[in-house]
């Protein structure tokens, strides 16, 4: 059964395409739906149709050390790298899936080229002025969405890294801002800070009970 996995075929999307006469295909990914802590961060990365990069898929699937690897020649090689960030505050205002879309939209906008064709992971964008395909699980079946999901893991982490250097009690160099029982029971011990949502649940029931402690 693993075998048949590897053999999946990252470039099954692209090729179609590009055997349309699609130059341009997009993949756009997205990385913290999940954490109590930051923004959602989003990529749109533009592949030559040479790029080959033994190992990568799904950003969850690889170590820090291959992520960041693979960022940098990501980076280097690709033919367009557009990202897209909606804070805390967004997500608060709109809730976690409007603003992963409005990051989406954004890291599309964002791209130097403007893709031909967007592949996009399990999201549906209806507002995009190119036409889009969106795919389950398309990170581990698409090279250009597995390198959007390398891109925007890195760059979130980067982020977290920067606020672990200010807050170093709360751990987000290890957690990245995940509701992990080390990350609640921080907030239990030291508060929220401004960067916490304040609408997802761990954060919310802390807030409910020091208003009802006032």
């Amino acid at each position: 059964m693993k075998k048949e996995k590897e053999k999946i075929d990252l470039y099954q999307y692209e090729k179609e395409l590009w055997n349309k006469g699609v130059n341009f295909i997009g993949g756009v990914d997205e990385v913290g739906r999940g954490p109590l802590i930051g923004p959602v961060v989003t990529a749109c990365v533009i592949l030559p149709k040479d790029f080959v990069l033994e190992g990568l898929t799904d950003s969850k699937q690889l170590s820090e050390k291959k992520r960041e690897l693979f960022y940098s020649y990501i980076m280097e090689h690709a033919l367009s790298v557009g990202i897209g960030i909606k804070d805390e505050k967004v997500i608060d205002e709109v809730n976690i899936y409007e603003a992963t879309k409005l990051a989406m939209y954004e890291a599309v906008e964002h791209s130097k080229i403007t893709p031909e064709h967007v592949l996009i992971d399990a999201m549906k964008l209806e507002n995009l002025t190119m036409p889009s395909t969106s795919i389950i699980k398309g990170d581990a079946k698409s090279i250009s969405i597995a390198a959007a999901s390398v891109i925007a893991k890195v760059t979130r982490d980067h982020m977290m890294i920067e606020l672990d250097q200010k807050y170093p009690m709360y751990g987000f160099k290890k957690h990245k801002g995940y509701p992990t029982k080390q990350h609640i029971e921080m907030i239990q011990k030291y508060g929220i800070l401004e960067q916490h949502r304040k609408t997802f649940g761990p954060v919310k029931d802390y807030l409910l009970k020091k208003d009802q402690v006032k």
